[in-house]
């Protein structure tokens, strides 16, 4: 849906070229399903199963808008407000009225786009595209328990002009803390920022990431929630087909002493276009926790890996329906979930120590 307005004094709408032309658009999307998850946890020493209804397995459900106004000589004024929902019961993402993104900017076809607000984390923003499973539920977000699709507020971002497939993003988050400049706000991230270098073509894309995401108290204390990130991707496609595969490494140099502090993360996967309306995805991930004992909120030395298949049919443009299956399989300290849940989470969905996990979502999709 989008509408035009002419910008004037008050709201009047007035035809007159001495005003600059303002486009504003809304969109979103709405994702509703079945999920089936067994060997959770229950906290008395054994594990359960359970049918839930979801929102959200193939995308968060979100509405936005979003704006721009021509400034002349290539230069607009833009705007974007994004919040999720979660359709199941009504509310949006974490309380907040614009959970996902809520900035505005200057965009130049000649130097780029400078933007400040809150958005989505830079890897957040950067990893989907290299994902088999594009961060659903089941996805690369699994094994590191949501570490690549966080948001974070306060963000000053630059976003480069495509030079010869070429294009660079970084972006800088601030604490806004008065004397403890690394530091957060009460429920929010510290002073962290990335760096992303892009290079896309008819056949391959490459993509290269570093980020530092800071807990609220301004430490690299945790490798899934709080750490370092160095990030190299790559799609390849050829003809019906799309081969994607990358590698992660994670650092978090100020967790407690003889907690494991450092993670490797590697994924491949492929995409089969059948039809164009029918696509079928399957894709292998593995994770390796490095030396070190473990705590409630930190993980212990110890590897997972998951496996999943999924499928997508596309009854139009705006709609379609999709299934995951997914199955992972733990070391002996491994707790990792098909799903991206905080190893603290409550309530949770890991398995116990050691134990395997299947999951599984149909639903369906419709894009506004």
């Amino acid at each position: 849906m989008k509408v035009r307005v002419w910008k004037a004094a008050g709201l009047v709408l007035v035809t007159s070229g001495a005003f600059a032309q303002t486009s504003v658009t809304m969109y979103g999307r709405i994702d509703g399903g079945i999920e089936y998850l067994n060997h959770i946890a229950n906290g008395t020493g054994g594990s359960s199963s359970r049918w839930s209804a979801e929102g959200g397995d193939w995308g968060t459900s979100m509405w936005g808008l979003k704006g721009n106004e021509d400034l002349g000589g290539g230069l607009s004024a833009v705007f974007t407000l994004e919040t999720a929902i979660q359709i199941m019961n009504g509310t949006t993402g974490g309380g907040r009225l614009w959970s996902r993104r809520a900035y505005a900017g200057l965009n130049s076809k000649t130097w780029g786009q400078l933007q400040a607000g809150r958005n989505l984390f830079i890897d957040s923003d950067g990893v989907w595209e290299f994902d088999p499973f594009v961060q659903q539920a089941v996805s690369s977000a699994s094994l590191v328990r949501g570490r690549n699709w966080q948001q974070s507020s306060n963000n000053v971002e630059y976003h480069s002009p495509v030079f010869h497939g070429f294009d660079v993003q970084g972006q800088y988050a601030f604490g806004n803390q008065p004397g403890a400049f690394n530091s957060g706000a009460p429920g929010e991230f510290g002073r962290s920022e990335g760096i992303m270098l892009t290079y896309h073509s008819t056949m391959l894309d490459v993509r290269g990431i570093y980020d530092e995401l800071r807990s609220q108290n301004g430490r690299l204390d945790n490798i899934f929630q709080a750490s370092r990130e160095y990030f190299v991707g790559a799609n390849l496609k050829i003809e019906k087909w799309k081969l994607q595969a990358a590698y992660t490494h994670y650092a978090a140099p100020d967790s407690p002493a003889g907690v494991a502090d450092s993670a490797d993360h590697y994924w491949l996967g492929a995409t089969y276009q059948a039809t164009p309306a029918w696509a079928v995805t399957a894709a292998g991930f593995y994770i390796h926790v490095g030396a070190g004992s473990g705590d409630a909120a930190h993980d212990p030395a110890s590897h997972a890996t998951l496996y999943a298949l999924g499928t997508t049919y596309n009854f139009s443009k705006r709609t379609f329906l999709y299934g995951t299956v997914a199955y992972v399989r733990n070391s002996a300290n491994g707790t990792f979930s098909v799903f991206a849940t905080p190893r603290d989470a409550n309530p949770g969905t890991s398995p116990m120590a050691g134990e395997s996990q299947t999951g599984a979502y149909i639903g369906m999709m419709h894009v506004f």
